[in-house]
């Protein structure tokens, strides 16, 4: 056991804390018998992606938190946390470097406590949300930009991806919130009590974060609405023209055909008769210009 256990890092050698990074590892199941984990939990780690959730059990809680990794765009990780009185195991398989933040933070608090602990990696988990959503926050003001100047498909097809990316990132906050507010509403237990007033704040910035995915929602709908209106409008524009160009044809294609019928018609037998009929499709163009003029038409 002590070779197979030497396989998860333990960040903080004062503390129980034991972190794996490779689902697959044997340490896992180890871990799993030392402190009677549950198999479906550990099943659980090892079948990623689950929904964030958190699930008591006999002498622990399982969580399932999501890690949104920096710089990847919306890429969630499953962050597995088994919480006891006496141990706090956590699972990942990406990102080594955020388990290297939450050690530096714990250390700079002088962290004792495993609960602490915990909330430390909620914490950081829950921080890494914001800074996504404010890059969102910047995609979604130049999307409103660039559909009034240039509403084109590649205008519109950002705009349905970013649509999705808020669909996921709606979902995946919603059940973070779900899970720090069972946390919040469990009366005594593995954390102290003293921790109410930090997790009811991570809690309010999952509420803050779904009301901006919501708001910025809601505005890529705007600018849909608006890149739909533009492209009528622009649709409009085009068939205004032709319809001008095609009345504006309207006597002379009349007048032409007129004179092209083998009739005896005024004009035939005249030197001048073409001059004269030229000058009749120049006036009724005139004519219907300006009566197009005077309605505002053009």
């Amino acid at each position: 056991m002590r070779h197979a256990l030497s396989t998860a890092a333990q960040p903080i050698p004062s503390l129980e804390w034991y972190h794996i990074d490779d689902p697959s590892s044997p340490a896992l199941d180890e871990l799993a018998l030392r402190f009677h984990l549950h198999e479906l939990q550990i099943e659980d780690c090892r079948h990623r992606p689950q929904r964030a959730k958190s699930e008591e059990h006999a002498g622990y809680i399982f969580f399932v938190l999501k890690h949104l990794h920096a710089n990847d765009g919306l890429n969630f990780d499953d962050l597995d946390v088994f919480l006891g009185r006496d141990f706090v195991i956590s699972v990942s398989s990406q990102d080594s470097s955020f388990v290297e933040k939450v050690r530096q933070r714990a250390i700079q608090d002088n962290v004792q406590r495993l609960d602490r602990v915990f909330y430390i990696l909620l914490d950081t988990v829950v921080d890494g949300y914001m800074p996504v959503l404010d890059g969102i926050a910047e995609e979604t003001s130049e999307l409103e930009t660039d559909v009034l100047e240039t509403p084109d498909p590649p205008t519109l097809r950002r705009i349905f991806v970013l649509k999705r990316k808020l669909i996921d990132f709606r979902r995946i906050a919603s059940g973070m919130r779900e899970v720090v507010n069972s946390v919040i509403r469990r009366e005594g237990g593995l954390m102290g009590d003293d921790l109410d007033p930090y997790f009811r704040d991570i809690y309010d910035h999952l509420v803050r974060t779904v009301d901006l995915i919501e708001t910025y929602r809601d505005l890529l709908t705007g600018s849909l609405d608006i890149y739909l209106s533009a492209v009528a409008n622009r649709t409009n524009e085009v068939m205004k023209v032709l319809t001008v160009y095609g009345t504006v044809a309207l006597p002379m294609v009349i007048i032409t055909g007129f004179f092209g019928m083998n009739l005896h018609l005024p004009w035939t037998s005249n030197p001048h008769g073409a001059l004269y009929a030229v000058g009749l499709m120049g006036i009724s163009t005139l004519l219907i210009l300006w009566y197009f003029r005077r309605k505002g038409w053009f």
